[in-house]
């Protein structure tokens, strides 16, 4: 299966990766870090094409393309095995890509290796995933999982805690979080599936005082995310 990734940065990551078969650069354009994707794609063997706007247009299906679209070869997902050893994410049934690709993002950037999603009514990698995560979904691991409290249980059996983050649940900054972890974030309207947060060993709520008492699950991620590392940093010291 073949992709386009659109974007500079997103650009950048999936040269810097080997993954991409050929770049498409808008004529006549030259400067910033286009650049520095001409010089990745030569050192990289990678063809590179000049092509008009309209073009890229019609590659990214009108994105932001910022000038250069690239094409790639079909995301290498992995066994649940290969994650084993990283600080997990686990998305039950999130739908949107952007909020995999925010994800992601985050994921990379607060030391969470491995995403788990689910194999149904799920968001899988494409572009739009690559332009949101800026190209960090190529530095993660992404497992897709048939039943998602299956692979809750066997990381149990390896010795990970499960954390579901939930509107009720104990105070997250008053929850230790430490050693192997994985933390679960529900679909976008309708939150960790009965199914899965039974599964959970302890559920945990972001405590908000604003009138909207909701969050974007990618939000909600990201804050968990950093509290877990903050926990784990603050533990070594």
């Amino acid at each position: 299966m073949e992709e386009y990734v659109y974007g500079r940065n997103p650009v950048i990551e999936v040269l810097k990766n080997d993954k991409a078969d050929k770049v498409y650069i808008q004529k006549m354009s030259s400067e910033g870090s286009i650049k520095k994707i001409y010089a990745l794609a030569k050192e990289k063997g990678v063809l590179i094409a000049q092509v008009n706007k309209s073009k890229l247009d019609f590659l990214s299906s009108k994105g932001n393309h910022q000038g250069v679209v690239a094409l790639v070869s079909g995301y290498n997902y992995s066994e649940l095995e290969d994650l084993i050893g990283e600080k997990i994410i686990i998305l039950d049934k999130v739908e949107d890509p952007h909020n995999l690709g925010a994800v992601a993002r985050s994921a990379e950037a607060l030391g969470f290796k491995g995403i788990i999603i689910h194999k149904h009514n799920s968001a899988y990698v494409n572009e739009v995933v690559y332009k949101t995560s800026a190209g960090a979904i190529d530095n993660v691991k992404v497992h897709i999982a048939s039943n998602i409290s299956n692979a809750i249980e066997k990381l149990k059996e390896r010795g990970y805690w499960i954390y579901g983050a939930d509107l009720r649940g104990e105070n997250l900054y008053k929850t230790d979080m430490k050693g192997e972890i994985a933390i679960v974030l529900g679909n976008e309207g309708k939150g960790i599936s009965p199914s899965v947060k039974k599964h959970c060993d302890v559920i945990v709520s972001i405590p908000m005082v604003g009138k909207i008492n909701s969050l974007n699950v990618s939000c909600a991620a990201s804050i968990v995310m950093a509290e877990v590392q903050r926990k784990n940093e603050t533990a070594q010291i």
